[in-house]
């Protein structure tokens, strides 16, 4: 296992505040909305930052490793355009101004981070204890593949979401954004904003996908650094990549078809690494390059095939996919 300094640990996470940082002191102290040019310029500088750190990890480290933080950084961005889909449908939904949602975006952002720097902690300790986590991790993905190809041609329904129900029922909800403060006082009553409920559906999507994200990295490597990174390299991006490609994510109409087939693929591929480690070592394994040349094929296959559909179908439309069909649509078959 490749041992990583405590010193390495804190510039790496002290690298990636100040990056946070940055994008929350923007979003603070200059509201506006983002354009292309601006989201173009961010979108190049995230890319450029994981791909030199990629290079001189490989450097350092070994090109073993270096592969395995490219090909697990290369999941993770696919994965996070899945986040894009959802992100869009939440501004929509709760018809967010678009001079606040670098602000949504940038705590969401943080929120994903925490969550999954968590699930990273806990997942590389259940498999240091217990190998048949391998096997768990796979059949969740599995599950996870089936489900989203399933109903790929759905869209999560945010307004039904458990935890925003919730909130809605126990707190009071002010009608308008209050300048985009997240608790206000109206009529002498404390109240929150619409822009807090809009943070608490980002969270509780934020935890569904890193129950997906974190297994499928651990697919590629075992090392928890390399997952960290790979997740966060791939989030701090994200913000920059919804204002740039927002209004391209209706042609990608195969992506759900796609991720489902990358996650099933990889679910395989810890499975295998199961039955190799804990049953029988004659089992093959998937190389972590065969693994990299997989994700980037279906990747490909699916951008082109969704450009060529959306070319000859203008009015065909994406969708992000659910885990389980929506209420809306059980009351229409009922």
């Amino acid at each position: 296992m490749l041992d990583i300094s405590a010193l390495t640990w804190a510039a790496t996470i002290g690298l990636i505040v100040v990056l946070l940082a940055v994008d929350l002191v923007l979003a603070a102290i200059r509201p506006h909305t983002v354009g292309f040019r601006e989201a173009t310029a961010w979108s190049v500088f995230y890319i450029l930052v994981a791909v030199a750190f990629g290079i001189w990890f490989g450097l350092w480290y070994g090109g073993d490793y270096g592969t395995e933080y490219f090909a697990g950084y290369i999941i993770e961005k696919s994965l996070s355009v899945d986040n894009l889909f959802v992100f869009v449908i939440i501004m929509t939904t709760f018809a967010v101004p678009s001079k606040h949602q670098h602000k949504v975006l940038t705590f969401g952002i943080v929120l994903a981070l925490v969550m999954r720097a968590a699930f990273i902690a806990v997942g590389a300790a259940l498999l240091n204890l217990f190998s048949f986590m391998f096997l768990l991790f796979g059949l969740l993905l599995l599950y996870t593949a089936v489900q989203l190809f399933r109903h790929r041609d759905e869209d999560p329904d945010i307004e039904d979401n458990a935890v925003v129900r919730a909130t809605r029922r126990f707190l009071p909800v002010s009608d308008d954004y209050v300048g985009g403060r997240l608790f206000a006082r109206v009529g002498g009553r404390r109240v929150v904003t619409p822009l807090f409920i809009v943070l608490i559906a980002i969270g509780s999507v934020d935890l569904l996908f890193a129950l997906d994200s974190i297994p499928a990295v651990f697919g590629v490597t075992e090392v928890p650094y390399i997952v960290f990174t790979a997740n966060a390299f791939a989030l701090l991006g994200l913000r920059a990549l919804y204002f740039l490609v927002k209004g391209l994510l209706d042609r990608l109409v195969y992506l759900s078809t796609g991720l489902a087939i990358i996650l099933a693929f990889i679910g395989v591929k810890l499975m295998l690494h199961w039955i190799h480690v804990d049953i029988d070592e004659r089992m093959p394994e998937i190389p972590t390059m065969v693994s990299l040349g997989v994700v980037v094929a279906v990747l490909a296959v699916v951008t082109v095939a969704s450009l060529v559909k959306t070319r000859r179908d203008p009015d065909v439309k994406a969708h992000s996919g659910a885990l389980k069909a929506s209420s809306s649509k059980h009351d229409r078959t009922a």
